[in-house]
């Protein structure tokens, strides 16, 4: 049995109409209207989340084209403090405490969690609606 629930529903449906319909013609019949609500279920999710990302885009469209720095700058502002906390955990920090070991100095350096900071930035830069191009590609299920 799958762990999908569609395909759960899909395969107990089909097992019921096995049982329910004795005649071949019958629940190959039953099976093809099974199998057309599964797919215009699946269509009308692809449909929905489609038109969310077109809100989306629109939406974002709209507050760039904002006048007002509170509204159209937010996105740049925290684009830039992600590249600057991206930058000094991955560059200046471990370049810093380089220089300092080499002249026989150390203190600690501020650290901060890395991990939100990620969430944050691969966020903005749009890879998390990478699995919903993928479905709408039809490359995964």
């Amino acid at each position: 049995m799958s762990l999908d629930p569609v395909t759960a529903v899909l395969d107990v449906g089909s097992k019921i109409i096995d049982r329910l319909w004795p005649n071949p013609t019958e629940r190959d019949a039953a099976k093809l209207k099974l199998l057309d609500l599964q797919q215009s279920g699946e269509l009308a999710r692809l449909a929905a989340e489609t038109d969310l990302a077109k809100m989306q885009g629109e939406t974002n469209k709209a507050e760039a084209e904002n006048a007002s720095l509170f509204v159209a700058g937010w996105r740049p502002w925290i684009g830039w403090v992600c590249g600057a906390a991206f930058a000094y955990h991955f560059v200046l920090q471990p370049l810093i405490a380089f220089i300092l070991a080499a002249c026989g100095k150390t203190f600690p350096l501020p650290t901060f969690d890395i991990e939100s900071l990620l969430t944050v930035l691969l966020g903005m830069l749009g890879l998390g609606s990478l699995r919903t191009v993928e479905k709408l590609k039809g490359v995964s299920r």
